[in-house]
């Protein structure tokens, strides 16, 4: 009899879960459509305890959703504020999470820019997993970067490893995942620069110069960049 009632118990607990719109269990469903934007179910997501300091698994739901226009809008602002290449903002969500908001990785990195606990704090990200504020502490932390190292490389690779690392190094720590990295996110950050001189419009350019030789035009493009060009 306690068998069964057990069995009731768990399969009540389950339909309610159901009703609710809850994930039964540690994976994530499919986010559903609604119009042009996409509603996130609540999901389980690694927090940190504020009174102990351990990582915790908790159930969380999003207040709204967030769409790629959302996003890339984020990205926009936050690179603005602190000089930092979007394009290069880009390619490290690309690589850390592929631009999944929720994104948790095996050390406890979290959001889109897989920021660790204490790198959210010490950039003052209450929320991971709050789009805005994970963008804004990520686009920081790599001006700080910048900053420190002078070097768009060894930006990334402290992104990866640490500040320490790098410095203890000199340079590129030689772990595996951290090489593999800096290659990945220079790999796209290099493809999106190169993107982004191709599909400049020299129609829209503001001519800067006329001083060179004919056949060579340079103009300041409407992204407020060089160009140099034939005609």
């Amino acid at each position: 009899m306690r068998f069964c009632l057990e069995i009731v118990a768990i399969a009540a607990f389950a339909g309610n879960l159901a009703a609710a719109s809850l994930p039964f269990g540690p994976t994530r469903a499919s986010a559903a459509v609604r119009g042009d934007r996409a509603t996130t179910p609540p999901m389980w997501v690694v927090k940190v305890d504020t009174h102990s300091g351990r990582l915790v698994r908790k159930l969380v739901a999003p207040a709204k959703s967030t769409t790629d226009a959302d996003v890339r809008g984020l990205i926009a602002e936050a690179a603005k504020n602190f000089d930092v290449n979007p394009l290069l903002v880009d390619s490290v969500i690309q690589v850390e999470s592929n631009y999944n908001p929720f994104a948790v990785s095996h050390n406890g990195a979290q959001g889109l820019m897989q920021l660790m606990p204490g790198t959210a704090q010490r950039f003052g990200v209450s929320d991971t997993f709050d789009a805005k504020q994970n963008i804004e502490g990520g686009v920081r932390y790599l001006k700080f970067l910048q900053d420190t190292f002078q070097d768009d490389r060894l930006a990334i690779a402290a992104y990866n490893a640490g500040e320490k690392a790098v410095a203890k190094y000199n340079g590129v720590p030689p772990y595996p995942e951290t090489v593999n990295y800096v290659a990945k996110v220079g790999t796209k950050y290099a493809q999106r620069k190169r993107a982004e001189v191709k599909n400049a419009d020299p129609a829209k350019a503001v001519p800067i110069s006329d001083d060179g030789p004919r056949h060579i035009q340079t103009y300041m493009g409407a992204d407020g960049r060089l160009y140099i060009a034939t005609r």
